[in-house]
């Protein structure tokens, strides 16, 4: 019977690959790899579509923008979507054994990652063609053909120089296993700076206010004179980012850097030099923010199917169940009102969980239950990480981890998939949080921006050491 990967070898030649660095980068050299690539990644996000003449108000990536690192109108329309799905929907495939994969045979390994690359960059296409010929830029009578082949041409290539500057970073060329991550963190970072420090003005209604919290702090001390008044509306203003918001984005940042020191120390006794002992730290965010990234990925692909069919067939019952779509006259987007895809949208505030309780806990609930899931089903699917793989790994350096008579592997399953579901589920938990308490952009890419700067730090502190 002829493997799956083994049907995917020819395609192999129609991808454009990275090759491998010709030895061991410095620090220095991944850092400025590592920087180039994410210049290059904040320039395409700004580099509007060649051929649109308008642009639809209706998003129907609006929610997951920050999250999905993607800019309306640009290159980087689609962000990492695509991506994320096809990684995604391969090692589901590889976990629930529909591609046989040995992780310890190089070629295998370069095969799922073609494989999982190819499948990227068929996806970037792919949805770039149903996001363009669903309306998302207007009619197709009105766009042309031309116009709009060739704007799927260009979220095309776009979306294939993002596959190979993630995988650039992952063959050891930048400071992280791989650019997704690193795409996520800049766009919340740039997200929340510009929300803070933003010099635009915006009319209120009540006169022209900086857009930036800090910025419209002073000048609002400065203009009005009534001082108290002033705070007061710097602090809970809604038309406009507040210093509440930026206040919680703090507390969840310092909260969630406390949580990372929570772990679990095994020890480790050698089994090469006598009498030396080691502890094996297994972190309360064992998968970091792996599920965290899934589950967002689930969600909006999710929501982005029940949009693209409500909008051509919102009469059909099934559809309707999927997701009923309204516009919001505020901020002429296209959201949820019923079905599934309602209770998969998050709250905004804790006014909307008392207004509608049933919508917060099922949001809540299964955010939490799905990056569980996803954290519990990541170390057994991702290599290196489940406690068979680890045990071995142990052991061929040397190490062993005894209690009583229980086997190295027995210990490893007791700890790291209940550390790992916790940790999946508290990180979920944390989203939720940041999301009703107003935090600077979306409760998920909050999360996965911290988490992700504080891997670059501990990554820092190693390479210092060892330098």
């Amino acid at each position: 019977m002829v493997r799956f990967l083994e049907l995917m070898r020819p395609l192999g030649l129609l991808t454009v690959k990275v090759s491998d660095p010709p030895k061991r980068q410095t620090y220095r050299q991944r850092l400025q790899y590592t920087l180039i690539v994410l210049m290059v990644f904040l320039i395409l996000g700004q580099v509007p579509l060649f051929g649109l003449e308008k642009q639809v108000k209706s998003d129907p990536f609006y929610w997951m923008r920050t999250v999905m690192a993607s800019n309306k109108g640009t290159l980087m329309e689609l962000g990492i979507s695509p991506i994320i799905t096809s990684g995604m929907v391969i090692q589901l495939m590889q976990g629930a054994k529909i591609i046989h994969v040995n992780m310890n045979v190089a070629e295998d390994r370069a095969l799922l990652k073609m494989t999982t690359k190819f499948f990227g960059i068929l996806l970037t296409f792919s949805q770039a063609f149903v996001y363009v010929y669903s309306g998302a830029y207007g009619n197709i009578s009105d766009l042309g053909v031309l116009k709009a082949s060739l704007v799927v041409l260009q979220l095309g290539m776009a979306g294939i120089i993002l596959v190979l500057m993630d995988e650039m970073l992952g063959k050891g060329y930048g400071l992280s296993q791989g650019g997704i991550s690193l795409f996520i963190a800049v766009n919340v970072a740039e997200n929340i700076i510009w929300k803070c420090f933003s010099p635009i003005t915006v009319n209120t209604g009540r006169g022209a206010e900086f857009e930036g919290a800090v910025v419209a702090l002073f000048h609002l001390l400065f203009t009005r004179a009534n001082k108290f008044q002033a705070l007061r509306e710097a602090f809970t203003r809604t038309s406009a980012p507040n210093l509440l918001q930026v206040m919680a984005t703090v507390l969840v940042f310092v909260f969630v850097v406390f949580l990372q020191g929570f772990k679990i120390d095994l020890r480790m006794q050698s089994t090469v030099r006598r009498g030396a002992i080691r502890n094996y730290p297994i972190k309360l965010f064992y998968t970091s923010s792996i599920p965290v990234i899934l589950q967002a990925a689930l969600i909006q692909n999710l929501t982005f199917i029940s949009e693209l069919l409500y909008r051509r067939y919102s009469s059909n019952v099934f559809v309707r169940l999927l997701g009923r779509w309204a516009v919001d006259e505020r901020t002429a987007q296209m959201h949820p009102v019923g079905g599934f895809a309602y209770y998969l949208s998050p709250p905004h505030s804790l006014s909307d969980v008392v207004h509608d309780p049933i919508h917060g806990l099922f949001y809540f609930a299964f955010v939490i239950l799905a990056c569980a899931l996803f954290a519990r089903t990541w170390i057994e699917i991702s290599p290196g990480s489940s406690p068979r793989e680890i045990a071995k790994n142990l052991h061929d350096n040397g190490w062993v981890i005894r209690d009583g008579n229980q086997s190295m592997v027995s210990i490893l399953n007791r700890t790291i998939p209940v550390a790992s579901a916790m940790g999946g589920a508290v990180i979920g938990a944390l989203t939720v949080i940041a999301d009703l308490a107003g935090a600077l952009g979306s409760g998920t890419g909050l999360l996965l921006a911290i988490s992700i700067f504080i891997g670059l730090f501990e990554e820092h502190e190693k390479e210092t050491k060892n330098d």
